[in-house]
């Protein structure tokens, strides 16, 4: 038998389906599908039975899961992101434009021209100049300058 013919077929035929819906939709899930159906269309064409093919499946999948996925992750992390906007208002100085209270989690800054949401460890009345610390998504910390 072939990877033409019957089951070894239909098991090519998931593998090339579940890559391309990973390709589409990356979240490093379906790729490992695609591999244990490649597994699956060889025992198919090796001629075992249905529940062997099965079970090549099952196992071809797990190992792929724990032995690239780790090494795939890795891979995708240490790739460089876009960069925030935040990330270059890092050490910059700007205006209190609303009041900044700590303790209810309000506050404005002016950078550059820019209006942003700010929050400080301590009370920053409005005019108040202020250094950008960090930021926490699209939210900046603040300290006085």
């Amino acid at each position: 038998m072939s990877f033409l013919e019957g089951p070894a077929l239909g098991w090519f035929a998931l593998a090339v389906v579940a890559a391309i819906v990973e390709v589409v939709l990356p979240h490093f899930g379906l790729i490992f599908a695609a591999i244990g159906a490649v597994g699956g269309a060889v025992a198919a064409a090796a001629g075992l039975s249905l529940p062997f093919q099965i079970v090549v499946f099952a196992i071809v999948l797990t190992l792929s899961l724990f032995l690239l996925r780790p090494r795939l992750m890795r891979l995708r992390s240490a790739a460089p992101g876009v960069p925030s906007r935040t990330e270059q208002l890092t050490g910059k100085d700007g205006i209190v434009t609303q009041d900044i209270d700590p303790l209810v989690g309000t506050g404005r800054v002016n950078i550059g021209g820019e209006d942003w949401a700010a929050r400080s460890a301590d009370a920053i009345p409005t005019g108040t100049r202020v250094r950008v610390a960090g930021a926490d998504g699209i939210v900046l910390e603040v300290r006085r300058s």
